[in-house]
């Protein structure tokens, strides 16, 4: 995890792939268990720019799959940052009827589409664990969701499947 509940900076999440794949971080311990997969819930405006772009180079050289949000600005996810990034997996999010969710990005930076519901149709959220505390740890709770962000997961998933069927799969191959 990256970001707390007060955010964090680009440099922060830029430091954080590239820790996770395996990639020292000036001031940080080496991960000693890479991740071959890395979900990416999170975004904002703007199309990727240089550092963004380096960032996910580094981390798809280090043989790591990038999947991420494509957004819920109902726009094309060319506007935003890291969904417009090159060499990754940018997911756009489905109603429960199939289609594209009113709220999701789209468009030719989007290589997929999963599972992000719509908690404006009767049952249509998904389910994301949560703490039932207000200030401080109190219970293991549900919550109904809806977004890109609850549809990367199911992209990566799948994604970390295929890489226990088949470990030699590089990230294109992917």
């Amino acid at each position: 995890r990256t970001l707390g509940r007060r955010g964090g900076t680009t440099s922060d999440i830029l430091d954080a792939m590239r820790w996770s794949a395996g990639l020292s971080v000036p001031g940080v311990p080496n991960n000693g268990n890479p991740a071959k997969v890395l979900n990416m819930s999170l975004g904002g405006s703007g199309a990727c720019d240089a550092a963004w772009q380096a960032a996910v180079d580094d981390v798809v050289g280090e043989g790591s799959v990038l999947v991420v949000a494509a957004g819920n600005s109902a726009g094309d996810a060319a506007n935003f940052t890291p969904a417009s990034c090159d060499d990754l997996i940018t997911v756009a999010a489905t109603d429960p009827t199939g289609d594209l969710a009113r709220y999701s990005n789209f468009g030719p930076s989007v290589e997929m589409s999963a599972p992000g519901g719509d908690v404006q149709m009767s049952g249509g959220g998904v389910l994301s664990t949560l703490d039932s505390g207000t200030k401080a740890p109190a219970g293991d709770t549900y919550g109904a969701y809806n977004g890109t962000s609850m549809a990367a997961p199911h992209v990566a998933g799948v994604v970390a499947l295929m890489l226990s069927v088949d470990p030699s799969l590089t990230p294109g191959e992917v």
